[in-house]
């Protein structure tokens, strides 16, 4: 039996509806990331989940019981806020305590437990300071171990990195997934960073305007996304427009703009006719010599970002967005004819007419 249930949990605003027959089940020690553009509805069905915002409709149930309408404060989850939410007059030490307090904890146990939960996140010399004394990195690991210090059967997190700079949101991010490895708590983290959430979690859940658009691994998500809006919104993608000549088994033949493609693991519903949108990501694209790839191209812009170069090629197919390693040669200049490759199953079908398949979920 999974250890947290969501059975078509809905959340209406008068006549708005925020989430709809949201349905997910979490494994004990999983590490879920709810991930989507700002206003889909993740952060109201993290609030759902510990209790701030009632239940419309549907059912949430922990280890087997039904906690849909218990109180916030008696659901014994830990919660980690996007502003951290410390107390500004207690030191670090109390403010990791006081969960604990609230909960009448002994004080011997208490020292105890704050000690470990300081020491776990690497704060253990930092216990008489105030958080206006700390960094926000420093106070984001505060926030985290308040959260973890009352040993919470889940731990949810709300946009927890959001106010860090780049470098240190990186770091934190893995030092998150070490602690919660750790532990062992069952995470669900709200976040609309795709690099966030792919690098971390378990599983992802992308949602889309209050519903679940597709669920799975990582790097699953990522190379078969399930329609158009995850294929851009997960990552970056070139989006042809094509229809099928041909189809055997899970290869298809399709024209786009009047160059053959060859689709491998097609779905096995396409038939010729059938008018479908295939993805390809940037980085599955090479940059080679004139005539020695799939297409030519001339460059049309180039942007420098560090390890990697991304170029604008104007091509038959397009404007396709090309990424390539910044390995110290010289870049592209725009301007510059040169050809594209790739391997045919880099292509994926991101959605398929109704003579064909509606979308494709692997």
């Amino acid at each position: 039996m999974s250890f947290l249930t969501l059975t078509n949990v809905s959340k209406f605003y008068g006549d708005t509806q925020a989430v709809s027959s949201f349905n997910l089940t979490v494994e004990k020690g999983e590490f879920i990331s709810l991930l989507g553009p700002s206003g889909c509805g993740k952060t109201t069905t993290l609030q759902m989940i510990a209790g701030f915002e009632q239940v419309s409709g549907g059912r949430i149930e922990l280890d087997g019981r039904d906690i849909t309408h218990v109180r916030p404060n008696t659901r014994g989850l830990g919660i980690v806020f996007q502003t951290y939410a410390l107390f500004p007059h207690m030191t670090v030490e109390q403010n990791v305590a006081f969960g604990l307090e609230m909960r009448k904890c002994p004080a011997a146990e208490k020292r105890e437990r704050v000690a470990q939960a300081l020491s776990l996140v690497h704060l253990d010399k930092h216990g008489a300071r105030y958080p206006r004394e700390l960094s926000g990195g420093q106070r984001q690991r505060v926030a985290l171990a308040r959260a973890l210090v009352i040993a919470p059967p889940v731990l949810l997190l709300d946009e927890p990195l959001s106010n860090l700079d780049a470098k240190l949101r990186e770091e934190m991010q893995f030092e998150l997934r070490d602690i919660q490895r750790k532990v062992g708590t069952t995470t669900i983290m709200v976040t609309h960073d795709q690099s966030e959430a792919m690098s971390i979690s378990d599983r992802v859940v992308v949602m889309e305007s209050g519903h679940i658009t597709q669920v799975g691994r990582p790097l699953n998500v990522y190379e078969h996304p399930a329609n158009r809006f995850i294929s851009t919104f997960v990552g970056k993608a070139n989006l042809l427009d094509g229809i099928v000549l041909g189809a055997a088994g899970e290869r298809a033949d399709v024209d786009a703009g009047g160059m053959l493609l060859s689709l491998e693991e097609a779905d096995s519903g396409l038939r010729a006719g059938a008018q479908v949108v295939l993805g390809l990501r940037p980085e599955k694209i090479r940059c080679v010599a004139p005539g020695a790839g799939r297409c030519n191209g001339e460059v049309a812009r180039r942007f420098f970002l560090g390890s990697q170069w991304m170029y604008e090629v104007a091509t038959p197919l397009g404007r396709l967005s090309v990424l390539a390693a910044n390995d110290g040669a010289d870049a592209l200049e725009p301007g510059a004819h040169i050809g594209l490759a790739w391997n045919d199953h880099s292509l994926r079908l991101v959605s398929a007419s109704r003579n064909a398949a509606q979308e494709v979920t692997p």
